[in-house]
């Protein structure tokens, strides 16, 4: 094939490149901060952790070079995405996956992480009210435009915390927390009339239902940063999150026969998430219990992990990546 006509190859699917792509990061970043809470509550090292995060961080990269692409090359094709009415949700994704890069480093590299964190947080906030100020503009939403997809941005402020609280940062992260708390009960209300009195979620989007799990499973995890122990509003938190996976675990024959899209990968972030929120439980509470939990949702994020890198790699490869909607 020659160059001219490798470019034409290449130009609709560099224009048709998703931002939901960071969404396979915010999973990868989710499971190694997972595996690292693991080694941290069974006491061995971190070989494992390490080596995914290297992983996730060649994914990030890759990721990032491409959406800029993108941007350079087809920027009447990213202004589509921003206005579209599912797609804007992903946008904070790009700043959650470098909030969740900057908390996998805050212990082993606290010198890198904090400037990458300040950064992060101030992306999240731009991206956050940039969104939420569009909500609420003048755009005619409607209610079957609406998915569990609409939490990402209320979740990224809540994950603020995370390192935040760490590298010292208490009043900012508590700025975020709170701020995430509040649209997530606001949207929790708008997302569950949706479910419950309008038409079914499109196929495509019935994955992104486990993102339900995800608010108050790192809410929690945030909780024990900011406060040091779980309280009452902490066993709320995880609690909530456990509920919210029972009630997603009666859908999941609802994802059998559905052909394979990325919106998949939302199913990996939320369960990686309710297995920090366990082995931070076990430590905070001395629960073996809940520590057993957690490495019991670790095994299962292991295997969907595993799944999802499959299926993307024969979608890839099958040409079904980067396509029209």
């Amino acid at each position: 094939m020659s160059v001219s006509a490798a470019e034409a190859v290449a130009s609709p699917r560099l224009a048709n490149f998703q931002i939901s792509f960071f969404a396979i990061a915010m999973g990868l970043f989710g499971f190694t901060l997972a595996l690292r809470a693991a080694e941290s509550s069974f006491a061995t090292g971190h070989v494992m952790s390490q080596a995914v995060l290297v992983g996730s961080v060649v994914v990030l990269a890759a990721i990032t070079l491409g959406y800029m692409a993108k941007a350079l090359r087809h920027r009447e094709e990213v202004v589509a995405d921003w206005n579209h009415p599912v797609k804007i949700a992903f946008f904070p994704a790009i700043s959650i996956s470098l909030l969740l890069l900057a908390t996998a480093l805050v212990d082993a590299a606290p010198a890198f992480a904090k400037p990458l964190w300040l950064f992060a947080t101030l992306l999240q906030g731009v991206l956050a009210l940039s969104v939420l100020s569009t909500w609420i503009g003048h755009r005619p939403f409607q209610y079957g435009m609406m998915t569990p997809a609409w939490f990402i941005p209320a979740v990224g402020n809540v994950i603020v915390p995370l390192a935040g609280a760490k590298l010292g940062y208490i009043e900012l992260s508590w700025l975020f927390f709170s701020g995430g708390m509040i649209f997530w009960v606001v949207l929790l209300t708008l997302v569950m009339n949706r479910l419950m009195f309008h038409d079914p979620l499109p196929g495509k989007m019935v994955p992104t239902l486990m993102i339900l799990v995800a608010p108050p499973a790192v809410a929690f995890t945030a909780w024990l940063r900011l406060e040091g122990e779980v309280g009452p509003f902490g066993h709320f938190l995880l609690s909530a999150g456990y509920i919210f996976a029972l009630l997603v675990a009666t859908q999941v024959a609802k994802l059998r026969g559905l052909p394979f899209a990325l919106s998949w990968w939302a199913l990996s972030f939320p369960i990686a998430a309710l297995s920090i929120a366990s082995f931070g439980y076990a430590h905070a509470a001395g629960s073996d219990a809940h520590r057993w939990i957690g490495a019991g949702l670790l095994a299962l994020l292991l295997v969907v992990i595993l799944g999802l890198i499959w299926r993307t790699a024969m979608a890839v490869r099958a040409g079904a990546i980067c396509v029209p909607d």
